[in-house]
């Protein structure tokens, strides 16, 4: 596909393909339809040949070259699954798209220190799995990294530790390298549904940007678990624009993470169970 297109991607070749796909031609009729000449003409017949997009056919004394649409069909289904993908995800141009709105909103309004002080969010989840086994990707480290960061980015440390004082860490970088770095404490852990912690989201230079303040409820539901964060946003400084504007944006995506995570993790316990249960005597 990748010669196909660089060979198509002269306009004097594209031109030739264009004439021949209406019928086969000499190289004089081509070279006089496209102004070049016949030797020019010639060399470009050559390069879509050995791309398989050109066949000869000799007639006695003439060469007739003819389109093999072979090829073309091949790209033409390459380019067809590149349009279906981008359009399946073309959520992610959305979520680009409103982050930077954003910000643009957030600089507005961001004119001193503490500016987004006492601003609040809220996120539900529904879980279709016991208070236990969300609990437990909450405070397990290895769990609590395998959903804990926004899609393209990867945590590098975190920890939420199930007691009062506990170490609460989230770090993780972005494919350019960069890292992102907070710093908390826990403040309530209650076994297996209520969890407050702190995270102070910190700059290059380790000053806090802002810290956000972080109520995990737990609660049974026909069928599993209804999860709800409850954020209080404090020490803001004035830097913290791109933070404060992904709040919405980054925890709807770590949450739906979370989701997937543990859906996925519990279809393939249940599918090693099938097994094991099918390869009993």
């Amino acid at each position: 596909m990748d010669r196909i297109a660089a060979v198509l991607g002269d306009a004097a070749r594209w031109r030739i393909v264009e004439l021949l796909a209406v019928r086969p031609r000499s190289v004089g009729e081509l070279a006089e339809l496209t102004g070049s000449r016949q030797p020019q003409t010639t060399k470009h017949l050559q390069t879509l040949a050995r791309a398989g997009l050109v066949a000869v056919h000799p007639l006695g004394q003439r060469r007739v070259y003819a389109l093999d649409t072979a090829p073309l069909a091949a790209l033409v289904r390459s380019l067809r699954e590149l349009v279906e993908t981008a359009e399946a995800h073309a959520g992610e141009l959305d979520v680009i798209t409103r982050y930077r709105a954003a910000i643009e909103a957030e600089a507005a309004i961001a004119d001193r220190d503490r500016w987004a002080d006492g601003r609040t969010f809220s996120f539900e989840r529904a879980l279709a799995v016991p208070r236990e086994v969300v609990w437990r990707h909450w405070v397990d480290p290895d769990l609590l990294s395998s959903w804990w960061a926004p899609p393209s980015m990867t945590v590098t440390d975190c920890a939420l530790e199930p007691r009062q004082g506990g170490r609460a860490v989230l770090e993780y970088r972005d494919p350019d390298g960069q890292r992102y770095r907070s710093e908390g404490t826990v403040r309530t852990a209650e076994e297996p549904g209520h969890l407050v912690f702190d995270l102070s989201v910190l700059d290059a230079a380790g000053a806090v940007s802002f810290t956000g303040l972080y109520d995990l409820e737990l609660t049974e539901a026909p069928g599993g678990t209804t999860l709800r964060l409850d954020l209080r946003i404090t020490e803001t400084a004035v830097e913290a624009v791109p933070y404060i504007a992904g709040i919405e944006t980054g925890w709807g995506q770590v949450l739906d993470n979370l989701v997937h995570t543990i859906g996925a993790s519990t279809s393939a316990t249940e599918a090693e169970h099938t097994t094991e249960e099918g390869s009993q005597p």
